[in-house]
């Protein structure tokens, strides 16, 4: 089914005008719905192309990194499918340093196979070497999975390609290992195929041909799960005959060769120049057992050559065309040998065929190394070169021979420089990881120590910051006793004052009394007598001074009457406690009102009771001014029922009694009520007010 363009348009419209609309919010679905129709829809390549650039572009402009990375990985899958690679490596790269950013390891491990995959297809294996290793970093070594066991295949493919053996089958190995945790599948049987056919050209080319065939028949058995795996099947068949032939079994060679020629009709379709290779390897191995046919094995050997030449299979031709100049060269030896012990025959008889050979030799061995030149196959080009040095002239052999030198020393160079490089750039790698993980560890020290330096900052001003307190609170607690103590000095010496105070009152009584009163007694009674005297006036005065010795003597009773009572009690008490809350008030900036009743004797209250009393009332006026924020307090005392009443009110903003943590103050206040065996109780809510209520009993201190 196909869609109108029309539609497309529509929808594409409508998809813009969603994320001008709304970026912040509808952008991210615009984009799902972008890839999602790239990914669904049976639309052209270039419609497609277009929804991933504008899922790009709506991307760069939301900003956000984890978008931008989704929407350029769908955009480089369309680049890689259309085989725009131009495109396609440089956003790659741009996708690494985005998951870098965002330590997204799976889309990290995605783009560096992606670019791996992409240099080894262009035969860069330095290039996919390193972006393939840097693969392996981003994988779980706890969590095995096929997708590493086919990095790992990579990197021993790489490696064995470029005679890296010990790295390759080192690879290798542990690749098989990853696989043998993980369940069966036709991916894990493709793997396990490959990954034994590349152990076993590493056997077979280190000379350990016995586990080479081993490996073979591994790489066969896996192959024959596989679906689609026939050609893998025929190619190890085709390997597992050259080892045999690499071992000296030439029979067991031939043997297997010949079992893949009546599946020609199966291969041939896919790969043309099969055929030919399996019968150019009977012809190669007759030759190099020694015991053949001439006429027989150069029929091979030339149909082989001649189907390569026809396809231009350059590899095959000039390994063929390689294999006829050692073919005619042993026809050539044979010749020279017999023409010289032939009874009868002449030497110049023979000549013709031996120099027609040695012509032969120099044509297809000059052709086979002229190939190997032009595609840099050292192997081939060093045999050419020997064949070629065994048929030529001594000046002719020695130049060839000297470049046999050259080239066996610059390839042995080559595999020991390359060697070396894929050691080298694994080492880094590793020493790379190895260095970040030793940052990552200083990192996670230094991080471990930084807290508990803080930590321990934090405690040793906790500890300081609480020792400070403590010695504040001793000192107020020394202040508060010193005060007290001073207190107590003060009402004993008040004591001592009232005390002196009524004995020189009793004593200047006494005196009155015995004294004056006496003398100003006797003085009426003489006066009194003067009444017996004749005279009105004389009368009318003794009378006046009668009556004002009356007055004297009322008035000095009087005197005497109230200096022999004792100071009105509790008014020194009530006086101290008036002057605090006058002093308190006036210190806070607050409005005081203070009652009290006549009731209460102070003085015959204890003077530990009124000390406690005296410090709840300052504590309360300390709480007020801190903590109330009130404008009015009032005190008073009454006493109900032999029980002091002391209540304390502000109009402050109150507290929830029942949420709130009590401080020192009120702390303080409760212990000092319960230490003259009392009751406190405070009333309070937000807003409203606070009020405190000591009740006191009413103890009479008996002297």
């Amino acid at each position: 089914m196909t869609q109108n363009p029309s539609y497309n348009f529509l929808i594409v419209l409508f998809l813009l005008t969603c994320w001008a609309h709304g970026q912040s919010s509808d952008g991210p679905h615009v984009i799902d719905s972008l890839i999602t129709r790239c990914k669904t829809s049976n639309d052209p390549y270039d419609k497609k192309l277009e929804d991933a650039l504008l899922a790009e572009r709506i991307s760069k402009e939301l900003n956000i990194d984890s978008i931008t990375l989704k929407a350029q990985r769908n955009l480089a899958k369309m680049y890689f499918e259309n085989q725009q690679y131009d495109r396609y490596i440089p956003l790659n790269k741009s996708n690494i340093e985005l998951a870098q950013k965002l330590k997204d390891t799976s889309a990290l491990a995605v783009a560096s196979i992606n670019l791996g995959q992409y240099y080894w297809g262009i035969e860069e294996n330095d290039s996919a070497y390193f972006y393939f290793i840097k693969a392996l970093e981003y994988f779980d070594p706890k969590k095995p999975s096929e997708d590493e066991a086919e990095i790992l295949l990579f990197l021993a493919t790489i490696q064995e390609e470029e005679k890296a053996y010990l790295g390759a089958e080192e690879d290798a190995v542990k690749a098989v290992r990853i696989l043998n945790q993980l369940p069966s599948s036709n991916n894990a049987n493709y793997l396990y195929s490959n990954l034994y056919n590349t152990l076993a050209i590493i056997s077979n080319n280190v000379g350990n041909h016995e586990k080479a065939i081993e490996y073979y028949d591994k790489t066969i058995a896996y192959a024959k799960k596989m679906r689609y795996g026939f050609l893998t099947e025929v190619y190890a068949t085709n390997n597992k005959a050259n080892a045999y032939r690499n071992s000296g079994d030439f029979n067991k060679a031939i043997e297997i060769y010949q079992s893949l020629l009546p599946l020609r009709n199966k291969y041939e379709e896919d790969d043309p120049t099969f055929y030919a290779t399996i019968i150019g390897n009977i012809g190669k191995t007759k030759l190099m057992s020694g015991q053949f046919s001439f006429k027989e094995t150069e029929n091979d050997i030339r149909k082989a050559y001649d189907t390569a030449k026809a396809l231009g299979d350059e590899l095959l031709l000039m390994d063929t065309g390689l294999d006829l100049a050692k073919l005619y060269l042993s026809a050539t030896e044979k010749n020279s040998v017999s023409s010289g012990n032939v009874e009868g025959s002449s030497e110049v008889e023979y000549m013709p065929l031996i120099e027609r050979k040695t012509d032969t030799v120099v044509k297809y061995a000059t052709e086979a190394l002229e190939l190997a030149r032009t595609n840099s196959v050292n192997q081939i080009r060093q045999d050419a070169l020997l064949t070629l040095a065994e048929v030529s002239g001594t000046e002719d052999a020695k130049e060839l021979l000297l470049e046999h030198i050259h080239v066996t020393d610059s390839v042995t160079a080559l595999e020991r420089t390359r060697r070396n490089k894929f050691a080298r750039v694994k080492f880094d790698t590793e020493q790379l990881e190895a260095e970040n993980e030793q940052i990552s560890r200083e990192n996670l020290y230094l991080l471990v120590l930084s807290i508990g330096l803080l930590l321990t900052a934090i405690l040793i001003y906790i500890v300081i910051s609480q020792r400070a307190k403590n010695r504040k609170l001793k000192l107020i607690q020394v202040q508060q006793k010193a005060n007290e103590e001073i207190y107590n000095l003060m009402l004993q010496q008040q004591d001592k004052v009232d005390e002196a105070r009524s004995l020189e009152k009793k004593r200047i009584s006494e005196e009155l009394h015995d004294g004056v009163l006496g003398r100003l007694f006797g003085t009426r009674l003489s006066l009194d007598s003067i009444n017996f005297k004749d005279g009105k006036e004389a009368m009318t005065n003794r009378a006046n001074y009668i009556g004002q010795l009356k007055t004297i003597e009322e008035d000095i009773r009087k005197i005497s009457h109230e200096l022999n009572t004792d100071f009105v009690s509790g008014t020194r008490f009530v006086d101290i406690v008036s002057e605090l809350i006058d002093n308190q008030s006036q210190a806070y900036g607050l409005k005081s009102e203070f009652k009290y009743t006549d009731d209460i004797s102070w003085d015959l209250v204890s003077n530990k009771t009124k000390i406690n009393i005296y410090r709840i009332i300052q504590e309360s006026l300390q709480n007020v001014y801190k903590h109330a924020k009130a404008k009015t307090v009032k005190i008073s005392f009454s006493l109900e029922n032999d029980v002091i009443c002391l209540d304390i009110t502000d109009d402050g903003q109150g507290f929830d009694t029942t949420k709130h943590k009590r401080g020192i103050g009120l702390k303080n206040m409760t212990s000092r009520v319960k230490g003259i065996d009392g009751d406190i109780a405070f009333t309070s809510q937000v807003g409203k007010g606070t009020t405190v209520r000591v009740k006191i009993p009413y103890t009479i201190q008996h002297a």
